[in-house]
């Protein structure tokens, strides 16, 4: 919208507890209006793989073992993190785009990808779309 910054999100970490987190604002952005654009690096990249992306990823150290427990009693249904991000599409601007040096080290296309991934893109392409906002690294 107008007026309304863009909230980039850099996710690099492909556990479940921080790409939910992301899922999470990228949602509340797109349901105020915000544009959102979001970049998949290294092992958030390999979490949307079509075959792995509803798999479970494990959660950050700190979460501990009950932390992880919690987390991946949380997961189960509409509420795991890529429904909210399809969600979050379905209400707002929402992009997601796969980083093009994290698709060759991990010898990817885009057919390898969820469809919640728009495209593959560089590094250049992305902070020019993320010119007018704020980065946030997960």
């Amino acid at each position: 919208m107008d007026g309304e910054s863009t909230l980039s999100l850099v996710l690099f970490s492909g556990t479940d507890d921080k790409l939910t987190a992301a899922a999470v604002l990228a949602v509340g952005a797109a349901a105020m209006g915000r544009p959102v654009n979001v970049f998949l690096q290294y092992w958030a990249l390999d979490a949307f793989r079509r075959d792995r992306i509803t798999r479970y990823h494990g959660s950050a150290p700190e979460a501990g073992p009950a932390g992880d427990a919690l987390l991946r009693g949380s997961l189960e249904g509409p509420k795991h993190w890529s429904e909210t991000l399809r969600q979050a599409k379905d209400v707002g601007d929402v992009r997601i785009h796969a980083c093009a040096l994290s698709t060759e080290l991990f010898g990817i296309s885009q057919a390898d990808l969820d469809p919640l991934v728009d495209d593959i893109e560089g590094v250049a392409a992305f902070m020019g779309d993320a010119a007018d906002g704020p980065i946030t690294f997960i």
